[in-house]
């Protein structure tokens, strides 16, 4: 099952399109759209179908992290906000997370405020708060409720998405 077009959006907005490798926030090698992986070398450059076939491999690796791991039900759009999520957390933190945790207990609520806790990243040896994430992490809790995100490509909620 393919990532709901909202979650599309909110990755798109904010992992931004790079087509030369540049370090991330923390330091990371990064190209396309948050591409960590062997591909975003020092100097590579890519186009942009380049940057879309990355982006499908790791929207792939990321569903397949929540449909393994969400034992709750969940509408697309719910399910979407997890991929975002684990697409910038990835697998291990998502399975060790309180969110899944309390989310796979039924308490959607109270996994729903566990998105404000993944806005830390690690500067020169420090962990910090970092304000993109604040931005991504209330995007993606608006999503996973069913609201509107703000995100610019956003269609807005569906009416099938309700809490």
């Amino acid at each position: 099952m393919a990532v709901h077009e909202r979650g599309l959006a909110v990755i798109r907005h904010f992992e931004g399109l790079r087509l030369t490798a540049y370090r991330d926030p923390v330091g990371l090698l990064t190209i396309g759209y948050g591409h960590t992986g062997p591909a975003a070398a020092p100097g590579r450059r890519i186009t942009r179908a380049e940057a879309e076939r990355l982006l499908a491999a790791d929207l792939a690796d990321a569903e397949a992290a929540v449909d393994a791991l969400v034992r709750a039900p969940v509408p697309a759009e719910r399910r979407a906000a997890l991929v975002s999520l684990a697409f910038n957390i990835g697998r291990e933190n998502l399975a060790r997370s309180t969110l899944l945790r309390k989310l796979n207990a039924g308490d959607v609520a109270g996994a729903a405020e566990e998105f404000g806790r993944w806005v830390h990243g690690t500067l020169r040896g420090r962990k910090v708060v970092l304000p993109g994430l604040v931005r991504r992490r209330a995007a993606e809790r608006a999503l996973f409720l069913g609201e509107p995100t703000g995100v610019p490509g956003d269609p807005g909620p569906s009416k099938s998405c309700a809490a």
